[in-house]
């Protein structure tokens, strides 16, 4: 068989692209760039978010990279401050000129960064934004599964699980933190326990940022509920424990929207904590492959930077999720351009270690997938629905 000299200078020309593109593309590595609250009252969670992007980057430059290119996180510390976090990630986009973006810690940070992400027309996945209503850009997509309507369907399934126990709350008090996506959930729960009976003996609001709970504390004792709503954040919820044991008072039941989860686990104050969830280790969760080999993973390294909680709950979870759907979204594209990223996530749905999330609701908003956990012997386990709780787990109460 013999070949034309075009042929050969065609055939050989397509071969010295081919080997070239990809040594090209290794000398120059994939830079995602993203905030952190690694200071300021949002640092407790936000390192467990840092230990998991770094796990998960690891992973990726293993196994290869993204599409042929190794992968460096560039991660600035936004101090807990949304301001500062806009500033940085207008940063990341003019000035470190990163190729794609990986949304910050906590709500208000997030709607920081999409502003900046849509300015300049890049995708934002983000992984815990808790107010889907006010995600308006169409090229930012959430790992944080609570449905399009959170502050009606989580609500529901905590005063479902309620209803069904045996001795069912009859009144409530409602205990809440001025932030943003906080505010919006407490809120909400207050109108869906009118709805379904409750009797509302106290609502109280802090400030983001409040150190003193002795007075909040003094007043739910008075008010004596059979359950206490508090919408809190990071330790906000340990603070507040702490003030009622000092009055000698222990709240029957105590609901927490997003508390800090290793302080939580460890605290004596936190028994029998409720809060919300999309994945804890332990069974249905760790039946999947890759659950399980994260969760052997970051027990190994969380253990080694002496985190409070070495455990995978539902922060890790959510954050882990937002890098499989980023890395999804650049394999089923076949690119790094942010609109392809974006049309091929909004048209297909991903797997991801919480369960398979899809884009096409209200907002990019798919799925509901919350589910009700409770501390239990120093850890956190799903208590509802029962068909996700943990092996022998039901609902404790006093």
């Amino acid at each position: 068989m013999t070949l034309s000299r075009r042929s050969l200078l065609t055939a050989t020309g397509a071969a010295g692209a081919a080997l070239a593109l990809p040594v090209l593309a290794q000398g120059q590595p994939l830079r995602i760039g993203s905030t952190l609250a690694l200071t300021g009252p949002l640092s407790a969670t936000a390192m467990t978010h840092k230990l998991v992007g770094e796990i998960y980057v690891e992973q990726l430059n293993r196994r290869g990279g993204l599409l042929g290119r190794q992968v460096q996180w560039i991660v600035k510390d936004d101090q807990s401050k949304p301001d500062l976090a806009r500033t940085l990630y207008e940063q990341l986009v003019t000035s470190d000129k990163v190729d794609l973006l990986m949304g910050p810690y906590a709500t208000g940070a997030i709607l920081s960064a999409m502003g900046v992400a849509q300015r300049y027309n890049k995708v934002l996945v983000h992984h815990t934004f808790g107010i889907p209503s006010m995600a308006k850009y169409e090229m930012q997509f959430p790992a944080w599964s609570l449905g399009p309507n959170p502050q009606e369907t989580v609500s529901n399934s905590l005063f479902d699980m309620l209803a069904a126990s045996r001795k069912p709350p009859k009144t409530i008090a409602i205990v809440t933190s001025k932030f943003p996506s906080i505010h919006y959930m407490s809120l909400g729960g207050r109108e869906v326990a009118k709805k379904r009976g409750l009797k509302e003996v106290l609502f109280l609001e802090w400030d983001f940022g409040n150190r003193d709970f002795g007075p909040i504390a003094a007043r739910v004792k008075d008010a004596n509920p059979d359950i206490v709503w508090m919408g809190d954040i990071g330790l906000e919820g340990n603070m507040l424990l702490e003030a009622m044991k000092k009055i000698d008072y222990v709240p029957p039941l105590h609901f927490h929207l997003y508390p800090a989860p290793g302080p939580m686990t460890k605290s004596p104050e936190g028994t029998n904590a409720l809060a919300v969830t999309i994945f804890e280790e332990h069974p249905p969760f760790t039946n999947e492959a890759t659950a399980a080999q994260f969760v052997k993973i970051y027990n190994e390294r969380a253990a080694a930077a002496g985190l409070p909680d070495t455990h995978v709950e539902v922060q890790a979870a959510a954050s882990y999720s937002a890098w499989q759907i980023l890395e999804a979204g650049v394999r089923g594209a076949n690119s790094f351009d942010d609109k392809k990223i974006a049309e091929y996530l909004r048209k297909n749905k991903v797997d991801t270690i919480q369960g398979r999330l899809r884009f096409d609701g209200p907002g990019n908003y798919g799925d509901d997938l919350m589910k009700i956990k409770q501390v239990q012997g120093g850890q956190w386990k799903v208590v509802w629905p029962p068909s996700f709780a943990a092996p022998g787990a039901s609902l404790q109460m006093r």
